[in-house]
């Protein structure tokens, strides 16, 4: 693939679309049902304009932020994504090299097949989010196999209690566990690059994969019917939370949280810090956008860092999040589909195509560092 020609992150995932079978796009892409909440999360963004200063002197600027004592070179980094190794070759450790490279964070999903230690030597300063079961051993184990990986940063994914209703992925044929039918093995064998260079390479080197992080001890195959709702805890509550701060001496953060009674129990826990998410509209339709209640939330989150995912694509984007007090934003599909298409090579030059738009646009708002992005630069559309 020619990067050159790929100007902005919404070229990744047309690019991504060409080359992909339709079910594995489909996955990446897909919302639930309607899809309301995955064209909410790009809509929201339209509700604020941006307002310029200029003649400010903007020869230098940075755009480094500190996470929990971490400086790191951009206020954005790479969501957790469940099931990339179906979509680019290695795709974990594919985004967590580009990641560690760039020195942008990374949170690795328990949804993967590559097991959390190869992560974690591949990109030290990985992030962990663990689909938790909700069994005292569970959670034990869990806190001990991280920490004896180098693990810092656990990350409780919290807004999945059951699976979602994806009628695109059932349309297509896609789900799990994987049963290839007629209309899933025309669409695999109609594309023989992605069969060739993902599938048989993935099958040739780590045989049946196996989602080995869901548990201390690991977890089914793709192909295993225990596989359907492996994800899915109905009976995780604030208490076990609480029990894994006990036993976590790293960094803790809760994701999926919309509300700010939410946010208010996970500081009361004594969280450092939450990820506002609608989970990139996959789970609940119609939800609201997480960038819309960040007020809200930081009125009650304390000292906790707060941060933010769902619809991000553009520099702008960013900028938006942080004016309303967001720390730092996470942005998922592009990065996974840079991954698709060219591997490291094109995650990285995802990377500086929304470090470079950031840079951009800090320049034209008369910003020079990330502490000057504040609400003052917001007007309601």
């Amino acid at each position: 693939m020619i990067l050159e020609r790929i100007l902005d992150l919404d070229d990744f995932a047309r690019a991504a679309r060409a080359q992909l079978p339709r079910a594995v796009y489909g996955y990446v892409a897909n919302g639930s049902e309607t899809e309301t909440t995955l064209r909410e999360n790009r809509a929201a963004f339209s509700d604020w304009q941006l307002v310029t200063r200029v003649l400010a002197g903007v020869e230098t600027r940075d755009q480094t932020i500190d996470l929990f004592g971490h400086i790191y070179a951009s206020p954005f980094g790479i969501a957790p994504m469940g099931g990339s190794a179906l979509v680019a070759y290695q795709g974990h450790l594919v985004m967590a090299h580009a990641a560690y490279q760039a020195n942008i964070p990374f949170i690795l999903s328990a949804n993967s097949i590559i097991p959390l230690e190869e992560v974690l030597t591949c990109n030290p300063d990985a992030w962990f989010a663990a689909y938790q079961s909700p069994e005292d051993e569970a959670i034990r184990g869990m806190a001990t196999r991280l920490t004896r990986a180098g693990g810092k940063t656990m990350v409780i994914t919290a807004d999945v209690p059951i699976g979602s209703n994806r009628e695109g992925d059932a349309r297509a044929g896609f789900g799990f566990p994987i049963r290839p039918d007629a209309r899933l093995s025309f669409d695999v064998a109609t594309h023989p690059r992605w069969t060739g260079s993902v599938l048989l390479r993935t099958l040739l080197r780590r045989g049946v994969p196996d989602i080995v992080n869901l548990e201390p001890w690991g977890g089914p195959g793709l192909f295993s019917r225990k596989v359907k709702s492996i994800a899915a805890h109905e009976g995780l509550r604030w208490a076990h939370v609480r029990l894994m701060r006990d036993l976590w001496r790293g960094t803790l953060i809760v994701k999926g949280i919309l509300s700010a009674a939410d946010a208010a129990a996970a500081r009361e826990i004594g969280v450092d810090g939450i990820i506002l998410s609608n989970h990139g509209g996959r789970q609940l339709d119609c939800a609201v956008a997480p960038i819309r209640v960040l007020p809200d939330v930081l009125a009650q989150a304390g000292g906790m860092v707060v941060m933010v995912d769902s619809g991000f694509r553009r520099g702008t984007d960013i900028v938006k999040a942080l004016a309303r007090g967001a720390h730092a934003v996470f942005v998922g599909r592009p990065f996974l589909y840079a991954a698709a298409c060219a591997g490291t090579r094109g995650v990285s030059h995802a990377i500086t195509l929304l470090a470079k738009e950031l840079d951009r646009d800090m320049a034209m708002l008369g910003v020079r560092n990330i502490n000057e992005i504040t609400s003052e630069i917001l007007r309601r559309a």
